[in-house]
Parts: C-alpha cells; sequence; structure tokens
C-alpha cells in the first residue's frame, strides 16, 4: 500500500481507494464466475491513472482474463511498463504497420469491418510464421456503430477459420441499450445475434462469446456467455439508468477534492461571480473552492449543484452538503455556505466520490460519470491508497 502524501500543498486532487477498485471487479466477476473477463483500461483507465489501476487489477486477473484498451498506444504503454497479460484492442487496427505491431506484441485484434479483415488476412499470408493471433469478431446486432452485417460476418468467419494463424475466434457484440431495463431492444440484439451465428453455421461448441459490458453484466444475464467486458463499474460509476452505483453496492474509487480558499459575506441584491448570473436574494456567507474547469469540473455545471464541505470542529469532522451558486469559473467555484457556519478556510471541499456519487453530480450538467472521470486535467494531483 502507498503511504497517502500530505495534501496541504495541494489546491485540488483526487484520492483513488484501489481496494474499492478490487471490491468492484469481484463485485463484476460475481455475476458469472465462470466467465472471463475483459477488465477495460481504456482512457487512462477511465481517468483514474492507467499504470496504478492495471497493477492494482493484475493481481485479480486469471490467466484466460485480459485487460481492454482502445488503441495501440495504450496497448504499448502497459506493454512497456512491464504488463504482459494479454491485452485486447478493443477498436482493433488501423494500418498495417498497427497491425505488425499487435501481433509482435502478443495483442488480441478486434475485428469489425472488412478493411481490418482484408488487411489482417494478407498480412498472414504474407507471413506464415508469426505467432498465432487471437481475433475478436464484431457483429453489428443493431447499434450500427462497429461490427460486420450478417453475410460480411459469414465471409469473415469462413476466411478466418481457414488460416492456421488464428489461434481463437471470440464472437462479440454490444448493446445500444442495455442500460435501460424497460427497452425490447437488448432482446433483440441478442436474438439477431444468435441468428447471425445461426446463419453461419459456427458450431455450439466454438461459439465463445462476449456481450456485456458493466450494464449487460448487471442488467441482462442472458447476455454473460464466456466473457464480461466490465468497465464504468470497475470505477464506482453507474451503467444502468436513472440509478446510482453505490445502490448496486460498487463502491466508488475516485473522491475529488479541494480546499476551501475563502470565505465572504455578501449583501442582498448583490452579484457571484462572471457574468453576474447570481445575485443574493438575502446577505450570505459565500465559500471559494480551488477547484475549477481547468481542473476538469465542468464550467457548464449548474446552480444547486451540491459538494460537501469537510468542516473542521472542536468536536472533530463535520460533513456538511452545500449548493454551487455563480458561474465555475477556471481556476474557482463559490458555494452558499449561509446555513455552514462551522465552514473556515483550509477545510477540505468533497465535489464528487465519498458520500457524494459522480452519478448524482453527473446528471445535474446532463452527463454521465464516465465524462467526469476522464475530463480531470493533469493538474489535479492523484493520491492513490
Amino acid at each position: 500500500m502507498k503511504v497517502i502524501p500530505n495534501t496541504n500543498d495541494f489546491r485540488a486532487w483526487a484520492t483513488i481507494d484501489l481496494g474499492a477498485l478490487l471490491l468492484n471487479f469481484a463485485k463484476a466477476r460475481s455475476y458469472c464466475p465462470s466467465a472471463n473477463v475483459v477488465a477495460v483500461v481504456k482512457a487512462n483507465a477511465y481517468g483514474h491513472g492507467v499504470l496504478a489501476i492495471a497493477q492494482t487489477l493484475r493481481r485479480q486477473l486469471r490467466p484466460s482474463d485480459c485487460f481492454g484498451v482502445a488503441s495501440i498506444d495504450e496497448a504499448m504503454e502497459l506493454r512497456g511498463a512491464g504488463f504482459h497479460e494479454p491485452i485486447l484492442l478493443l477498436e482493433g487496427v488501423f494500418s498495417e504497420s498497427q497491425l505488425t505491431q499487435a501481433v509482435a506484441n502478443g495483442l488480441h485484434l478486434v475485428v469489425h469491418s472488412l478493411f481490418q479483415l482484408n488487411m489482417l488476412t494478407e498480412f498472414l499470408a504474407e507471413h506464415a510464421e508469426v505467432d498465432p493471433v487471437c481475433v475478436w469478431l464484431k457483429v453489428d446486432t443493431g447499434m450500427h456503430r462497429l461490427g460486420f452485417a450478417e453475410k460480411e460476418f459469414i465471409q469473415a468467419w469462413q476466411g478466418l477459420k481457414q488460416h492456421p494463424q488464428v489461434a481463437k475466434i471470440v464472437f462479440m457484440s454490444h448493446f445500444a441499450c442495455a442500460d435501460d431495463a424497460a427497452s425490447d431492444m437488448s432482446e433483440r440484439q441478442l436474438s439477431h445475434f444468435q441468428s447471425v451465428l445461426d446463419a453461419a453455421e459456427v458450431p455450439h461448441e466454438s461459439r465463445e462469446i462476449s456481450f456485456a459490458a458493466s450494464s449487460g453484466i448487471q442488467l441482462w444475464p442472458q447476455a454473460h456467455y464466456q466473457w464480461l467486458r466490465p468497465g464504468i463499474m470497475l470505477y464506482g460509476g453507474t451503467a444502468v439508468a436513472g440509478e446510482n452505483a453505490v445502490e448496486r453496492g460498487i463502491a466508488p474509487v475516485m473522491t475529488l477534492r479541494a480546499k476551501l480558499i475563502a470565505v465572504k459575506t455578501v449583501a442582498a441584491g448583490e452579484s457571484v461571480g462572471y457574468g453576474a448570473s447570481y445575485v443574493c436574494p438575502h446577505e450570505q456567507r459565500i465559500g471559494v473552492i480551488s477547484i475549477g474547469y481547468g481542473d476538469g469540473y465542468p464550467r457548464r455545471m449548474p446552480q444547486g449543484t451540491p459538494v460537501i464541505v469537510n468542516c473542521k470542529t472542536n468536536a472533530g469532522v463535520l460533513q456538511r452538503r452545500v449548493a454551487l451558486c455563480g458561474r465555475v469559473s477556471m481556476d474557482m467555484i463559490t458555494v452558499d455556505l449561509s446555513e455552514c457556519l462551522e465552514a473556515q478556510v483550509g477545510d477540505e471541499v468533497i465535489l464528487w466520490g465519498e458520500g457524494l456519487p459522480a452519478d448524482e453530480i453527473a446528471r445535474h450538467c446532463n452527463t454521465i460519470a464516465y465524462e467526469l472521470f476522464c475530463q480531470i486535467t493533469a493538474r489535479v494531483h492523484f493520491v492513490y491508497s
């Protein structure tokens, strides 16, 4: 365990609870203990710091599990840091040089288009000596983003199964509306997926399938198959529409923190912040907090969004929810402390995380926790424990 540094000199920092990460991974696997797991660490592990996250997750990976990333650059960052576990390129490769690099480094390849299929088959024909390649064939079952239509899939399957260098083929797809249990879209996608495999005459004993990401894992057990692909649920965000992750026993991993750096009294009728968009309806105690959109706290966050102030008192720390007032600026936000007389300069503030789910904050600005996590900027210190 890393020792938590003294945060007195930090103006904004994120604490990353690696124990919560492991609990969330175990939670994901518990939905189908026999399945393999793709631990998705793309986008710098959803903004949490990929090397620390991958180092922690590898403790619970089985030999048959793998990491999932979006790009060759993300994969090579892991390889360069000494990660030898299987890595799946979720978008595949986009050039012959990337393909050469991927094969040389033993990366698993998603193939989702005729362009990728043709590039791979030509490469295999010209390089009979390469190590066996694991291919994940993606079927477009209705999301219409990536994946083969039925006729293209049949062509891909029939071609790749003839190549001795193809060690294994996993069949995959992706839900469009898995977070909505009331939608019939997921049922239709699952049915279409099976019909495509049947039309291609894929033997049932050869059907190694991956369909369920975080929302599919939680809401669609019929989609668990042989591979789970947990992403946001590893990091403490919800994958179910209208819920907070904590309601499903998923723990927050990132807690974003800053400090109360000024407290002042503003008279009734006076405005606070840029654009004079907030006018005090009565004399108010206003607090200034050391975080803004330059740190990744969204500028569009509306007035009334809650933050937690950890007020230091003689009796200990008292947690109080207070509301944002005025516009978010680059380096600061302002909050109404009228009902929080205990707050004082130097108190720690929680923007989301422990006691304040990121999902709740995301809904205030009409986004999702994924975006909040991913847009944290480099000037925020990260503290792992």
